[in-house]
């Protein structure tokens, strides 16, 4: 018998509610714009604002989520998120609000940091991490097309993610009981794999940096350049995270038979090229087009990049680090977008993402293929030239799921010495069958 698999639904409730704030940011922004006395750069500021609040609570809690407690940051976040979400949405102050969208921000990224740590600590990093890209675009796509019809106004897309993190809240409970059985690691201990690390967060933070350009103003694009109405664009995004629903189902299927290498690499060259042709749509057919295939890929990419964040460390320091890094490039992708946009148009944009995307694909696949490489059949353990180095036969009853892939290292042989009976003296055989000695032998 194999043991059996556990959801974590309460994870992926709380990554649910910390990821839902940059999945809302296109109409986050488009509703700021139109509903308070703002220009579409300050609104695409306000965004960033948010999601570097978010970033920064990410950077200054990756290490004391152990220390803290689990339940009891993910609760502080949650209620933090309530509260300046909640407010933000009530007020019509255009300063209030902006206070309100940083809080809430920081609440999100506290509750994101909570999530990130416990995934990285579950067996299968890469299916919690799926099943919470699935949670959290579902959720989207319903408030993409259900806002459109419930009136305008800036607070609705901000009410929306702070009822999300109070529907959250009370799952929180199983927090300690998901963490009760692993066992304590101490909190001084290095992190590993710094190089790979370093490069991966550096990496990120321009993929998420490209990515969050062109989705801060997708709305806009839609609206002023292929002239279509709030409610097809609002249609459209939420068909496109249906197909993102699809692609991060498909993933979690696949799982690690391509290794992290190809889908990483692969996934980004043909997001680059879906990213020119959004932002180059003149009608419903092109942006639809680039929009729901961009959308489709990009939970797909971003899956194994919080899977290969994941395998770095397992006390999750690298997949924060790194989640943190993204969010400080989705800070700035609103703003940046903002100005590429009217320094030099929609079109123009779209193709400095992409060849901005091209580029970064480098080094992110380098890290997928120094760290991870192709999986391993159950049982096998394999060396650092890519072969089976050993093949565990597992007892029946032990669970046979993939063993960790050795780096770049090898690790250190250690001779075991074994206690074994005496050899009998020569005295003590028969010699009526000794066969003759090779030349040279003792």
């Amino acid at each position: 018998m194999f043991a059996p698999r556990t959801t974590p639904w309460p994870l992926v409730a709380l990554f649910t509610a910390g990821y839902l704030a940059p999945y809302l940011l296109p109409t986050t922004v488009g509703r700021l714009d139109s509903g308070l006395p703002l220009t579409a750069t300050q609104a695409g500021a306000v965004g960033s604002a948010l999601l570097l609040s978010s970033a920064t609570a990410g950077f200054a809690l990756a290490s004391r989520v152990e220390r803290i407690g689990p339940r009891t940051l993910a609760r502080a976040g949650l209620l933090i998120a309530v509260l300046g979400y909640g407010a933000a949405a009530l007020t019509e102050s255009v300063p209030a609000v902006v206070a309100g969208a940083v809080v809430g921000g920081f609440g999100s990224g506290t509750a994101t940091t909570v999530a990130a740590t416990r995934i990285a600590a579950q067996r299968d990093p890469h299916r919690a991490s799926t099943l919470g890209l699935l949670s959290v675009s579902a959720l989207a796509g319903a408030v993409y097309l259900t806002v459109p019809h419930l009136g305008p106004g800036h607070g609705l897309p901000l009410a929306a993610i702070a009822l999300t993190a109070l529907a959250v809240w009370p799952l929180t409970g199983r927090l300690a009981a998901e963490t009760a059985s692993r066992p304590t690691r101490h909190d001084n201990a290095p992190l590993p794999h710094r190089r790979s690390g370093l490069v991966l967060a550096a990496s990120m933070l321009c993929w998420s940096l490209a990515q969050n350009s062109l989705w801060g103003v997708s709305g806009r694009i839609g609206l002023a350049q292929a002239h279509l109405s709030e409610t097809t664009v609002g249609a459209v995004f939420a068909v496109a995270l249906g197909a993102g629903l699809l692609g991060v189902t498909g993933a979690g299927a696949l799982g690690a038979r391509l290794g992290r290498a190809a889908p990483i690499g692969a996934g980004t060259v043909l997001i680059a090229g879906c990213i020119a042709l959004s932002a180059s749509a003149t009608g419903l057919a092109s942006f639809a087009a680039g929009e729901i295939a961009w959308n489709a890929l990009y939970p797909v990419v971003l899956s194994y990049l919080i899977g290969l964040a994941a395998s770095l460390d397992p006390r999750g320091r690298w997949a924060v680090l790194v989640g943190s890094a993204s969010s400080l490039g989705t800070a700035a992708g609103p703003l940046t977008g903002s100005a590429l946009a009217a320094q030099a148009g929609f079109p123009v944009m779209g193709v400095v993402l992409g060849a901005g995307l091209l580029v970064v694909a480098l080094p992110m696949t380098a890290v997928a293929l120094h760290t991870g490489g192709r999986p391993l059949l159950p049982g096998a353990v394999r060396r650092r030239g890519g072969t089976p180095g050993a093949v565990v036969a597992a007892a029946p009853g032990t669970p046979t799921g993939t063993v960790p892939e050795i780096g770049a290292r090898e690790q250190p042989v250690v001779d075991i010495p074994v206690d074994a009976p005496a050899v009998r003296t020569r005295h003590a055989y028969d010699t009526a069958a000794a066969a003759a000695a090779p030349p040279g032998a003792g």
